[in-house]
């Protein structure tokens, strides 16, 4: 089983005649322990068009040191990366199967072969403090890596240079910041790769226009907001087809992020795959103008049954926690009996069968093929003649077509009693709000303003529509802790309080609706 460590670092580039200047004035050091010496060799492995280094993850069998095994480094969030560490076990040419399955969504079915080794002396010297704790690590590197040959006549591209790594321990990342810089004082440079792999192979990630990962979107509902960063903008009279790319690209490399989340057990990746298959059905459906239907239509369909065989775990899961904050916000009065307890007991099953369910899913051949024609999608998009017009005009009526599809929607829920018609509303917002959020980077802030006001619509009838798991599940429960003689009364009690947020979504709703009526007449035209 893979052990999982997060690792927290700073690279530097620097000089054969660099000295590392004295380390121990930065502030809570008050030793720097005497340098040791190891000699690491690593392998690192990959597809033959680089697939795990595009996607910004490094796969090596390293030995030597003292973390010798197979290591899965995964990209880098917030300055910190994961990394996978198995043992190293006896297979050297090809990667276990257990060392392959985290990134399996990546490499797929494509067979991942030793491309290049690295041997590297290093000198590793320990930042302590007063009790003894490392707090930092200083790795002093002096590296040769050879890219292997990629094809047969080819030769081999051997590279060398020197380097630092300043790695936290038990440290904070002011002390990080305070060891850089005093080694940027002393001549260091930020390093101009992010990882060795990516400097020994930097001439063949250049040899092909993925080399750059594009931006994936943004997680929906999930955790803390972050600043707001620069969006790309394309310019005046840019092609639609090059616009449609684009989106579609940013769109693939975020259900192959979300896959990753999945296979290593992160918070949220099966709901952030399901948006990520959400998002490219509904820019096929919107930009058919510009892409052949019949190439796609296929697409959608197989993206709708990923969507399908995840949502079941997924809506469970939204609905449990759910249900779990209700009690906890409950007076100790109003939940006689172990609710909380036979609450967290569905939690622990349901995450179990979910995990194996999303999985098996993710791990189906008709899931792999399809993540392979997503990518031939985006080197070759079935592009029609209208994919030549300026991007603006092709935009604006895409908009403006899944606008009207919108209040059709709105209109039928308005003289309709059944419960299904604002969920038909809540999926036309939804096609709506992606389909403008491809567009914003053409239109602009007009489009970005209706993206706002409809992901406020679009969280009011999510919470409807979750009450539509919730309250079954209500009953279900109910109904075992009956039988097995405890007070069923908090779980009605939770029903009501779930027939109550239904009621009040739907009014938020139709209070909402002339506001989005009115951004709907002025920005999708």
């Amino acid at each position: 089983m893979a052990v999982e460590h997060v690792e927290i670092e700073r690279k530097f580039d620097v000089d054969e005649a660099f000295e590392l200047p004295d380390l121990g004035g930065a502030p809570g050091v008050v030793e720097v322990r005497e340098p040791v010496e190891h000699a690491l060799e690593a392998a690192y492995y990959d597809t033959t068009d680089l697939r795990l280094a595009r996607a910004r993850v490094t796969m090596r069998r390293r030995t030597g040191g003292p973390d010798a095994g197979w290591h899965v480094k995964l990209p880098a969030v917030a300055g910190a990366r994961r990394e996978l560490h198995s043992p190293l076990g006896r297979a050297t040419k090809t990667p276990p199967k257990a060392v392959l399955e985290p990134v399996l969504g990546i490499v797929r079915r494509a067979p991942a072969a030793q491309v290049a080794a690295l041997r590297t002396r290093r000198v590793v010297s320990e930042l302590v403090d007063a009790d003894g704790r490392v707090l930092v690590e200083v790795a002093d590197d002096h590296v040769t890596g050879t890219a292997l040959p990629a094809a047969p006549g080819e030769a081999a591209v051997v590279t060398t240079w020197r380097e630092v790594e300043v790695e936290l321990v038990d440290g904070d990342e002011q002390l990080l910041a305070d060891v850089a810089g005093l080694l940027v004082t002393a001549g260091a440079r930020p390093a101009s790769s992010p990882a060795k792999l990516t400097r020994v192979l930097a001439h063949r990630l250049a040899d092909a226009d993925g080399a750059v990962e594009p931006p994936a979107a943004a997680p929906e509902r999930a955790g803390k907001k972050k600043g707001k960063k620069k969006k790309h903008r394309h310019a005046p009279g840019t092609p639609a087809g090059d616009v449609v790319r684009s989106a579609l690209a940013a769109q693939v490399r975020a259900l192959q992020d979300a896959d990753l989340m999945v296979r290593t057990g992160q918070p949220d990746g099966v709901h952030q795959v399901r948006v990520a298959c959400r998002r490219l059905r509904s820019t096929l459906a919107a930009f058919r103008p510009v892409l052949d239907r019949t190439r796609t239509d296929p697409l959608r369909e197989e993206l709708a049954q990923v969507g399908s065989a995840l949502s079941s775990s997924r809506d469970a899961e939204v609905a449990l926690a759910h249900l779990r904050d209700l009690v906890a916000a409950e007076p100790a009065e109003l939940v006689p009996g172990p609710v909380a307890a036979r609450l967290q007991q569905a939690t622990t099953r349901d995450e179990q069968a979910g995990d194996a369910q999303a999985r098996k899913a993710l791990n189906a051949a008709a899931y792999l093929q399809l993540r392979d024609d997503l990518d031939v999608l985006v080197e070759e998009p079935p592009l029609t003649e209208a994919a030549t017009r300026p991007a603006e005009e092709v935009l604006r009526e895409v908009v403006a077509r899944a606008g009207r599809r919108l209040r059709r929607s709105v209109e039928a829920a308005q003289d309709s009693d059944d419960a299904e018609a604002l969920h038909d509303v809540r999926k036309a917002a939804k096609r709506l709000r992606y389909t403008s959020e491809a567009a914003v980077s053409v239109l602009g802030a007009p489009v970005a303003e209706l993206v706002s006001t409809l992901k406020g619509v679009q969280e009011v009838l999510g919470d409807r529509q979750d009450t539509f798991v919730t309250r079954p599940l209500c009953v279900q429960l109910g109904r075992a802790a009956f039988a097995a003689g405890e007070n069923a009364f908090t779980w009605g009690r939770l029903h009501a309080l779930e027939e109550a947020r239904c009621q009040q979504a739907e009014r938020d709703f139709w209070l909402r609706w002339p506001e989005l009526r009115s951004v709907l007449k002025t920005r999708s035209k």
